[in-house]
């Protein structure tokens, strides 16, 4: 079969011609029709994980029809379309992951091949009114958007949100969630045409954080006042603006992050944080459960993952150098089938 490989460290990948993988106990085959990008597809080809293990498959999302299966499942699963959970091992502790814990796509090969082994308990019926390039946009960032925004944050109906850096797809998620839950919805980005982009998908109004009074602005904007305005605020970027969503927070307010792109948080005033009772959470994908939820919560709203533009597995590099600089709105996604 055609697999994208990463062979070493910082390398580009190459499309190879490797061996089928063959199912085990409880294991399938899914031939993947298509898989989509993720930021830790360029952090693993640029081995920014601990026990790397190259050459590898990479790839954790995937959606695409199940052609064999192993010893000890039900041939009910033959010719079933699916999406496939990348969050494994999780464990029994909802509130921690296990020892155990892996995301497919390393150490154990990806979705960015034209076949993929994979335990069939991880397997999830395609819904029938996304087509295989939306189903395959879902796994990684609908499962890290879920957890944050519902599980962490626990938002409820008619709260008021702000989402962060939007564009990518943990925050589009996380908008179109939050919407489909009867949330207000804000968001930042340094793009005034992403801004453009999430109001029509649903957000109330957006501030470009490239104006050192972004903050100050968005207050303005919303009607809040110097107590806070948003019940919950998730974030992927942290760093020193971290401390200006402590005074975005309404006393008693949650802060969720799934990411640090803007490195570590600093000036935060620890009067601020306890005398507004704020609630600091940290997130990162989510149990086989949230996974569930996600999916059934998708199927009920109807919800279309966004895509960016789509490549084909032959263009894997160039798709990664795409997601890398940035610049996408939506999900980026190979088509093999």
């Amino acid at each position: 079969m055609k697999a994208a490989l990463i062979p070493e460290i910082n390398r580009a990948v190459t499309i190879q011609e490797v061996e089928k993988p063959t199912p085990g106990q409880g294991e399938v085959i899914v031939k993947i029709k298509a898989a989509s990008l993720n930021h830790r597809d360029v952090f693993v080809q640029q081995g920014k994980y601990p026990g790397m293990k190259l050459p590898v498959i990479i790839g954790s999302d995937g959606a695409g029809t199940v052609v064999e299966i192993g010893e000890g499942l039900s041939d009910t699963w033959l010719g079933k379309d699916v999406i496939i959970n990348p969050s494994h091992n999780w464990g029994d502790d909802d509130r921690f992951y296990s020892k155990s814990f892996k995301i497919l796509g390393m150490p154990d090969n990806g979705t960015f091949a034209e076949y993929v082994k994979v335990e069939a308990k991880y397997l999830h019926i395609k819904p029938t009114h996304l087509s295989f390039e939306a189903a395959a946009a879902l796994p990684l960032g609908g499962l890290t958007a879920w957890r944050a925004l519902m599980s962490r944050a626990g938002l409820k109906a008619n709260e008021k949100v702000l989402v962060t850096g939007i564009g990518g797809g943990v925050a589009l998620f996380t908008l179109q969630f939050a919407t489909a839950a009867g949330a207000e919805v804000w968001v930042t980005s340094s793009s005034d045409e992403k801004i453009s982009k999430a109001i029509e998908l649903g957000a109330k109004g957006g501030i470009n954080y490239k104006d050192p009074n972004w903050a100050k602005n968005l207050i303005n904007a919303t009607g809040g006042d110097r107590s806070g305005y948003f019940d919950v605020i998730i974030d992927s970027a942290c760093g020193p603006g971290f401390a200006k969503l402590i005074d975005l927070a309404k006393p008693g307010g949650r802060i969720c992050f799934f990411g640090g792109t803007t490195g570590n948080i600093t000036d935060i005033a620890p009067s601020k944080v306890f005398f507004k009772q704020l609630n600091i959470y940290g997130s990162t994908m989510g149990t086989e459960a949230e996974f569930e939820a996600m999916v059934r919560f998708v199927e009920t709203h109807q919800i279309q993952p966004i895509i960016d533009q789509t490549f084909s597995l032959e263009e894997t590099e160039t798709a990664l150098r795409k997601m890398d600089h940035g610049t996408q709105f939506g999900k980026i996604v190979l088509k093999l089938g």
